[in-house]
């Protein structure tokens, strides 16, 4: 059974397990244990969810996502003249002191 195969059948699987949760939470009612239960089935639907973005190849989070969006950043240093009068993260102007 190829990998595509086995995450259809678990997705079928997980599908009917949900199912089966929501026919027990009619019966049983909507207490603490049951919202458990169906916190788990949701937390194991977002996971396969990102099982099968990371076995088709694709970067999770960037599904859908073009390369033209890609910027490429050189590697040759920046002009030094863009820095003039900037002020330090946490230490502020060069002509100050710190309180």
């Amino acid at each position: 059974m190829s990998l595509q195969d086995e995450l259809t059948a678990v997705e079928r699987s997980l599908a009917e397990l949900v199912r089966s949760v929501g026919r027990l939470e009619q019966r049983v009612g909507t207490g603490l244990e049951i919202r458990r239960v169906r916190s788990d089935t949701d937390h194991l639907r977002e996971s396969l969810a990102l099982l099968k973005e990371s076995t088709t190849g694709t970067p999770p989070g960037r599904a859908g996502v073009a390369d033209a969006d890609m910027v490429t950043i050189p590697d040759a240093p920046y002009d030094a003249t863009l820095w003039t009068d900037a002020e330090d993260e946490g230490l502020g102007a060069k002509d100050r002191h710190a309180p």
